[in-house]
């Protein structure tokens, strides 16, 4: 029997990062999941600085059931000093957080 639990964890399979500021930067993720619908899909995905804090959340706002992998942007997030590379990790309104992330290192700027 098919259940949403089925579709398992959202992936993160890319990250592409630039500098739209000193301390600016849009990232670009695409996420692999097999969003069955409203049910279970991939619903966000989070930008974390090496330490864990959250610097930015991009919310999915609908299921991307024919689209996959699909990739969306976030701008306009603030890198503190210091900080030299990103984690994205993805979410998915059934299991939240555990599929697969991905750690870039920042463009100089």
């Amino acid at each position: 029997m098919y259940s949403p639990a089925n579709a398992g964890e959202a992936d993160v399979v890319a990250v592409s990062v630039a500098r739209t500021g000193p301390d600016r930067i849009r990232v670009e993720a695409t996420l692999r999941h097999a969003d069955t619908g409203w049910d279970h899909y991939a619903d966000k995905w989070d930008v974390l600085a090496p330490d864990g804090g959250l610097l930015g959340t991009r919310v999915l706002l609908h299921p991307h059931v024919d689209e996959q992998p699909f990739t969306r942007g976030l701008s306009g997030i603030v890198v503190p000093p210091g900080v030299d590379r990103i984690t994205v990790r993805a979410h998915d309104s059934v299991h939240g957080y555990g599929g697969a992330t991905m750690t870039v290192a920042l463009p100089d700027g």
